[in-house]
């Protein structure tokens, strides 16, 4: 062991110095996720009204995968209508044009007003992006992942996948 003069180690030192350099990098870590997973906005479906065809959509699923895309999108919806994933999907058109709703996939749309919010409150800045959420209370949903852009609307099977 080294030592200095005088008689003291400089083991001690060093290895003080470590320990708390790495119980800081630690707790900076721990410190960032939770925060950057504390940044997951909420959507009470009670407070912003979205349609399916002229009835008010009612969340029943505990997951859904939300899909923010545009109709304008040559075959958008026939690859939306015919996806087969896990979770149901909720596909939120941009031009709100009305849909007929697949097996796994709910088309809605809403008003100006609430699809600016709702534009607003998940930073969604190009379609097609996607991101899930899950059921906190009755109507109440957590964003569940970070919000993600696809190229296109093939890639959102091998996507989901990879999430």
């Amino acid at each position: 062991m080294a030592k200095r003069k005088g008689g003291k180690s400089l083991f001690s030192l060093s290895t003080l110095l470590a320990s708390f350099f790495g119980a800081a990098m630690i707790a900076g870590a721990f410190a960032y996720f939770n925060y950057k997973f504390s940044k997951y906005k909420f959507i009470d479906f009670k407070e912003w009204s979205f349609y399916e065809k002229s009835d008010i959509f009612t969340p029943k699923k505990k997951k859904y995968i939300v899909v923010f895309y545009s109709s304008r999108n040559k075959g958008s919806m026939e690859k939306l209508s015919h996806l087969n994933l896990n979770n149901p999907i909720i596909a939120i058109d941009y031009y709100n044009n009305i849909h007929p709703n697949s097996k796994n996939t709910t088309f809605i749309r809403s008003g100006t007003d609430t699809s600016l919010k709702f534009i607003q409150r998940f930073n969604i800045y190009e379609v097609p992006s996607i991101f899930f959420i899950k059921r906190i209370k009755e109507t109440l949903y957590k964003q569940d992942s970070m919000i993600r852009k696809l190229d296109n609307l093939d890639e959102l099977s091998q996507h989901i996948k990879t999430l």
